[in-house]
C-alpha cells in the first residue's frame, strides 16, 4: 500500500528583484514521479539545490504542488481542509533545529507536539520521557534550548517529533549536526521505530552510510528523479553516482578503487564487514592482482597463508564483544603507552614557526548575573601556529563551538587569556575589529551571518567594513564568490532564497573576501553535497598551502579530519582530551568511543581485518592509506 504518490509533481518559485517585484520564476520540482510504500525506510540524494527539502516540505504541507498531484496517507496535499490531517500523520525535523524549537524548556518543548494532538496528560509525560531517552537529552530535560549546542538542539527537534507518534517522520539532514554517537543514537531509533512500530522514514542526507542502511533510495536531479533502486543497485553504479554529484559509502569506494585495480570483489559492497569477508576470501584464495590463481599455486599460497594466520592470531586475538574497548587497545599495540612522545614531537616541529593564536587557562561558563552558571570551558591551553591545519573534535556539547568564537573576540573568557599574535585580545587598547578581520569565522547555521538583500552585498559587506571602496568590494566579493563555485543567477538572489549547502558557500564566501590570515570553520560541510564538499575543502586546502592561511576546522566527519588536517584537538566535557597528529589520535579507538567519537571508517576495517589474524598497519587513516595497506598485505 502506497503512504505517498507523487505524480508530475512541479513546484515553482517566484524570483524578485530588490524591490520586490515578480521577475520570472525558479523550477525546483520539475515532473517528480515516485511511490513510497507504507513502512518503508527511504533515503533521498541529491546535490545542493536538487530539490529534496523542496519535495519534503510538500509531504508535510509547507508548500503545495504548483502542477501535478501529491497524495500522503490518502489525502491529497492541495485539498487546503486535508493540512491538519496530513502534518499528523507525517512529522517534520528540519535542516536547523532553531526553525522548529519554540518553548523556554526542553522537556515543554518535546510535550509541545503531543499537546495539540490532545494527547492526554499522562501519556504526553511518558513519551517526552521516552523521546529524550531515544536521543541521550534525558539529562538536560529543564534546560532551555536556547543554552544547548546546535547539535544537542538538533537531538531535542528530533524527540519533539518521536513524540508525536506520526505515521511518517521526514528527516531532511536532521543528523548533520551530530557527533558520530549522536548520529548513531537518532538513525538506531528511526530504524527502530521503522522496523517495530512500522513508521514510514524519509531520510534526506549527505551521509552515504545512512542511505547505505534504507530500503530504497531516490536520487534527484534538476528537481526530476535521476536514479532509483536498493541501496545496493545504487551504490554499484558509482561513476553514474559521481555525475550527479554523489559519492559512495567509504567501503563501497575503496572496493571500487581496489576491482578498478583487478581485485576480484563483488559489486555493491556496502559495509566494512562485507568488505572484510571479500578481501578474507581474495586472500584465503590467492586471487589477487599479479598472482598466478592456478590450482595449484593458490592451494600452496593458501595452506601458507592459512599456517601464517594461526601464528598471527595469537597476536591479534578475537574480539570478545562483552570485553570491550580492552581488545581492541590489544589490537594496535603501536600506540605509545605515553601521549607526551607526541606532543613533544609536535612541539619540536612547531619551535621555528610563528605562534598565531594561544589560549592560556582558559574557562567559560554561560549564565549572566543573577542565574545558575553553567561550565563549558575548563581550564583550556592551546596554542596555534602559523599554517597549522587543526581538526578541532569532540562530541555535541564538548565546547567546541563556544572555544573558537574566543578567538576572534565574540566571546569573552572569564579566566585565563587569549592572545593573537602574541598580543592580548582583552587588553584596552586591542582592536577587537581588527582581529576579526584576520580571524574569520564561519557559523554553524551560516543563515545566522547573512542579512544583506542580495548575496553579492552580503559578500561584500565584510571588505566594505574593512574600508574598501564599493567598487573593490565588489570585486573582492565576486572573486570570493567564484572560489566557493556559488552559480552566478545566485548573487542578485537573497541568501534567504538560497538553499542551505548554498547559504554555506555564501557565508564561506563573505569570510574569504576579507583575506583573513586564519580562517576557523564551524562545521563548514554540514548540508553539502559530496561534490560540494569535496570542492569547499580542495579550496579550503588551496588557501592554506597556496596562501598559507592557518585553519582550524570543527568537524564531526571523522573521514574529512584525517584526509586534510594534520593535528587534532580532541574535545571532551569542555576539556582538551587529546592532542596530536591523525595517526596518533585515531589509533586510540576506545578513548575516542568514550568520548562519544569514532575512528575513520578505514580503521575499522583494518580492525576486522586484525581480528582475523592479518598483520596489518596500525595508523591507517585515510582511504588512500588502506588501499596501499591492503595491497602490501597481498
Amino acid at each position: 500500500m502506497a503512504f505517498i504518490t507523487a505524480k508530475n509533481l512541479k513546484h515553482r518559485f517566484a524570483k524578485r528583484d530588490e524591490e520586490g517585484q515578480v521577475i520570472g520564476e525558479v523550477t525546483a520540482l520539475d515532473g517528480i514521479d515516485l511511490e513510497v510504500q507504507v513502512g518503508q525506510f527511504i533515503a533521498v540524494l541529491g546535490r545542493n539545490g536538487s530539490g529534496k527539502s523542496t519535495f519534503a516540505k510538500h509531504l508535510n504541507v509547507l508548500l503545495t504542488p504548483t502542477e501535478g498531484t501529491l497524495v500522503v496517507d490518502g489525502r491529497n496535499v492541495g485539498d487546503v481542509q486535508e493540512t491538519w490531517k496530513i502534518r499528523q500523520s507525517a512529522g517534520m525535523i528540519f535542516q536547523n533545529p532553531d526553525n522548529q524549537i519554540v518553548a523556554g524548556v526542553v522537556e515543554e518543548d518535546v510535550a509541545f507536539g503531543p499537546e495539540n494532538l490532545g494527547i492526554p496528560t499522562e501519556e504526553i509525560c511518558e513519551r517526552v520521557t521516552e523521546s529524550l531517552d531515544a536521543v541521550g537529552m534525558s539529562e538536560y530535560r529543564h534546560h532551555s534550548p536556547n543554552k544547548l549546542s546546535g547539535g544537542q538542539k538538533q537531538r531535542v527537534a528530533v524527540a519533539s517529533v518521536v513524540a508525536m507518534h506520526p505515521q511518517c517522520i521526514i528527516m531532511d539532514e536532521s543528523t548533520a549536526m551530530l557527533d558520530p554517537s549522536g548520529r548513531r543514537e537518532v538513525l538506531k531509533t528511526a530504524h527502530r521505530l521503522n522496523r517495530e512500530d512500522g513508521v514510514t522514514i524519509i531520510l534526506i542526507t549527505h551521509y552515504m552510510e545512512e542511505a547505505a542502511d534504507a530500503d530504497f533510495v531516490f536520487v534527484l536531479e534538476r528537481g526530476r528523479v535521476a536514479m532509483q533502486g536498493t541501496p545496493r543497485e545504487i551504490f554499484s553504479r558509482v561513476d553514474e553516482l559521481k555525475s550527479h554529484g554523489m559519492d559512495v559509502p567509504q567501503m563501497t569506494r575503496l572496493a571500487y578503487e581496489l576491482r578498478e585495480d583487478g581485485y576480484p570483489l563483488p559489486k555493491g559492497i556496502l559495509n566494512r564487514s562485507e568488505l572484510a569477508d571479500a578481501l578474507a576470501e581474495c586472500l584465503r584464495r590467492g586471487d589477487v592482482p599479479g598472482r598466478s590463481t592456478g590450482q595449484g599455486d593458490t592451494a600452496q599460497i593458501s595452506g601458507a597463508m592459512l599456517a601464517a594466520n594461526e601464528q598471527k592470531a595469537t597476536e591479534f586475538p578475537e574480539i570478545d564483544e562483552r570485553k570491550g574497548f580492552e581488545d581492541k587497545e590489544r589490537m594496535f599495540r603501536e600506540v605509545p603507552e605515553d601521549e607526551s612522545d607526541g606532543l613533544r614531537k609536535i612541539a619540536e616541529r612547531q619551535e621555528a614557526r610563528k605562534e598565531k593564536l594561544r589560549l592560556e587557562d582558559v574557562s567559560y561558563s554561560y549564565g549572566g548575573s543573577g542565574q545558575k552558571k553553567t561550565p563549558v570551558l575548563k581550564n583550556i591551553n592551546l596554542t596555534v601556529y602559523e599554517e597549522d591545519f587543526i581538526g578541532i573534535i569532540g562530541h555535541t556539547g564538548s565546547g567546541k563551538s563556544t572555544m573558537i568564537q574566543l578567538f576572534n573576540g565574540l566571546l569573552k573568557a572569564d579566566e585565563g587569556r587569549v592572545y593573537y599574535e602574541g598580543q592580548d585580545i582583552g587588553a584596552p587598547d586591542f582592536s577587537l575589529r581588527a582581529l576579526r578581520g584576520k580571524v574569520g569565522l564561519v557559523f554553524q547555521y551560516p543563515e545566522y551571518q547573512l542579512f544583506e538583500e542580495t548575496v553579492l552585498k552580503d559578500v561584500a559587506f565584510g571588505p566594505k567594513n574593512q574600508g574598501m571602496s564599493e567598487e573593490e568590494a565588489l570585486f573582492a566579493a565576486r572573486e570570493a564568490l567564484g572560489q566557493v563555485k556559488l552559480p552566478e543567477e545566485c548573487w542578485e538572489m537573497s541568501p534567504f532564497e538560497l538553499s542551505g549547502g548554498q547559504k554555506r558557500r555564501a557565508a564561506i564566501a563573505g569570510v574569504i573576501a576579507m583575506n583573513p590570515s586564519v580562517l576557523v570553520l564551524d562545521e563548514p560541510t554540514a548540508g553539502l553535497d559530496p561534490g560540494g564538499r569535496d570542492e569547499l575543502f580542495g579550496l579550503i586546502r588551496e588557501l592554506h598551502e597556496n596562501l598559507h592561511i592557518t585553519v582550524l576546522l570543527v568537524s564531526h566527519s571523522m573521514e574529512d579530519v584525517a584526509e586534510y588536517v594534520n593535528r587534532i584537538v580532541v574535545m571532551n566535557h569542555g576539556e582538551i582530551l587529546m592532542e596530536g597528529q591523525p595517526s596518533e589520535i585515531f589509533t586510540r579507538i576506545p578513548e575516542l568511543e568514550k568520548a562519544s567519537l569514532a575512528a575513520p571508517q578505514v580503521m575499522y576495517l583494518l580492525t576486522e581485518l586484525a581480528r582475523r589474524g592479518y598483520s596489518v598497519s596500525s595508523s591507517v587513516t585515510t582511504l588512500e592509506e588502506a588501499k596501499r595497506e591492503i595491497e602490501r598485505l597481498c
